[in-house]
């Protein structure tokens, strides 16, 4: 039976009440919807179960209303680093269209996810076009999504990837966060 999922609290009271192992939720949204405080709000509430969450997330780094950079955040230590910078920014680094990627920070993050092979809740913020099209980036949690060793797993992925994160994980249940979520304030 498919329980509707719209809330970290909703995804928890799902979990709580099956046994299933291997579940894997995608979530997805629009820039700025709130996927990276979904899973911030999904991490919270499962510490307050007395669970522990691990997994990565990239929260956004803001100067004024502009988006700077992004950050790499291991839930486990609670631990931060940089991970991003706009183009123009001198890093060592990955380049996409709009970021510059630091490799020292993509290094610690596979090394956290490598630790992360039997959690009960991992979350994973967010498998992009570095990992989903190029084969690079935090590749570990592409690899730790297919092993299935976790009991229920969150990943954030844009709307233009889900297509590729369907057909690699098929059993991916998909949940749309909107601008309008009850979560408010910017990704």
């Amino acid at each position: 039976m498919q329980v509707y999922i719209d809330s970290p609290d909703s995804l928890l009271a799902s979990f709580e009440s099956g046994n299933e192992s291997g579940r894997l939720i995608l979530v997805t949204g629009p820039s700025g919807s709130g996927k990276t405080l979904w899973c911030l709000a999904l991490a919270e509430r499962v510490k307050a179960l007395g669970f522990h969450a691990s997994g990565l997330v990239s929260p956004a780094v803001f100067e004024g209303d502009l988006k700077i950079g992004i950050d790499l955040l291991d839930l486990g230590s609670g631990s931060k680093r940089h991970l991003a910078a706009r183009r123009g920014v001198s890093v060592k680094e990955q380049i996409t269209e709009d970021w510059h990627i630091d490799d020292e920070t993509l290094n610690w993050g596979n090394d956290i996810l490598a630790h992360s092979v039997s959690s009960q809740f991992l979350i994973l913020d967010e498998l992009g076009p570095l990992e989903l099209e190029r084969g690079v980036g935090l590749t570990t949690g592409i690899d730790l999504i297919a092993a299935r060793s976790y009991r229920l797993a969150c990943v954030a992925v844009r709307p233009s990837l889900l297509g590729i994160a369907k057909t690699r994980w098929p059993w991916g249940e998909i949940l749309r966060v909107r601008s309008s979520h009850p979560i408010e304030a910017r990704e």
